[in-house]
């Protein structure tokens, strides 16, 4: 951002002190001319993207904005529940350390560490915020409920913090009662570069739902005092991170408790991106209405949509309608006008999210 705001102010002061200075012959002046006023329009252009990239978290590196980042060092076919067979509770801790965000935009107290997921084979950093009782003496003996936020594609993990501001305005409203006293970790989803992988376990691709409900689940449970039942955990996500969340919670009943959908998508080609949306098998198999629908047991798990009415209140509605005991489904209507498909929708939706997630979630 510093970088660009300098280029523009360098292409700006270029033309007014070098445009009547410059010699030599006449189409060498036009052309040095020409070459200051591209200059001037190129860095203009670029320093409206970065604001609009940081106003939203879209792009936190080059990797990511180029579609050549990739962190995935393996995908094996992990079976159904995505373990490999493994007794997950029985695997060597994993307890990471954590150094403050170097972003400091994400606002006070978020912390940062570089992931290696020992049964997903993904690499990636998580960022966890912990709230104003964690440190407290009387807490001590107490253990955290756990929320899990997703951004959309493309999108950072640091969006919720950064963007959203999802510690900023929790923080008082904790301290007040008013919430329950989340942990909050927000992990990395861009895992292919410009491939969203639907946060499910493609085998030879990636294993994005592992990485999400077991590989950093299991290092938050092991490096911080929180909560290692399915009711004292959620996920939360908007727009493409809405379906990954919504997705999760029906998938693993046994991994949380509570899932949150901002203004996403029930099939998985509302992102058009995915790697879940390129076959009619992937759709199916990664659908969550369908997976609602075919589900033997209706899942332990309580559902909240929102979405404008032709972006996600329908999904919601449909979903809610499929549900059946002991699943329930919450949808509630984004007026028209009130925004968009925005982060300036979802950052107003937080304080509310987070009031029903208090009455959801053990804590």
């Amino acid at each position: 951002m510093l970088t660009v705001v300098a280029l523009v102010l360098l292409a700006l002061v270029l033309p007014l002190t070098l445009w009547t200075k410059i010699g030599g012959p006449r189409l060498l002046r036009q052309a040095a001319r020409l070459v200051m006023l591209l200059f001037a329009q190129v860095t203009g252009i670029a320093l409206v993207f970065v604001i609009v990239n940081n106003a939203n978290g879209l792009f936190d590196t080059w990797g990511d904005l180029l579609g050549t980042g990739d962190h995935v060092n393996a995908a094996a076919d992990l079976g159904p529940d995505g373990t490999g067979g493994k007794k997950v509770d029985h695997e060597p801790k994993v307890v990471q350390s954590f150094r403050p965000a170097s972003d400091k935009r994400m606002g006070p107290g978020v912390q940062e560490t570089q992931l290696k997921g020992r049964i997903s084979g993904v690499e990636g950093e998580v960022y966890v915020w912990l709230p104003p009782q964690y440190d407290d003496p009387a807490y001590k003996d107490k253990k955290f409920p756990v929320v899990e936020v997703l951004p959309g594609f493309p999108g950072s993990a640091k969006a919720w913090f950064g963007t959203l501001n999802v510690n900023t305005q929790l923080k008082p409203m904790m301290e007040r009662g008013e919430v329950a006293p989340f942990v909050i970790v927000a992990p990395r989803t861009a895992l292919l570069g410009d491939t969203d992988t639907g946060c499910a376990n493609i085998p030879g691709k990636v294993n994005a739902d592992t990485w999400l409900s077991v590989d950093v689940r299991k290092m938050v449970t092991d490096t911080f005092r929180v909560e290692d039942k399915p009711d004292g955990w959620a996920v939360a996500g908007y727009s493409a991170g809405a379906h990954c969340a919504t997705r999760l919670a029906v998938a693993h009943p046994d991994r949380y408790r509570a899932g949150v959908g901002l203004s996403g998508y029930n099939d998985p080609a509302g992102e058009p991106a995915s790697l879940t949306a390129r076959t009619p098998e992937l759709r199916e198999e990664n659908n969550p209405l369908k997976m609602l629908q075919r589900a033997a047991t209706p899942p332990r798990v309580a559902l909240f949509l929102s979405g404008a009415e032709a972006d996600g209140y329908q999904g919601g509605l449909a979903l809610k309608q499929a549900a059946k005991p002991p699943t329930t489904v919450q949808v509630t209507l984004i007026p028209a006008g009130a925004g968009g498909h925005g982060t300036a929708v979802w950052k107003r939706q937080v304080p509310d999210v987070f009031k029903w997630l208090t009455k959801q979630v053990a804590h």
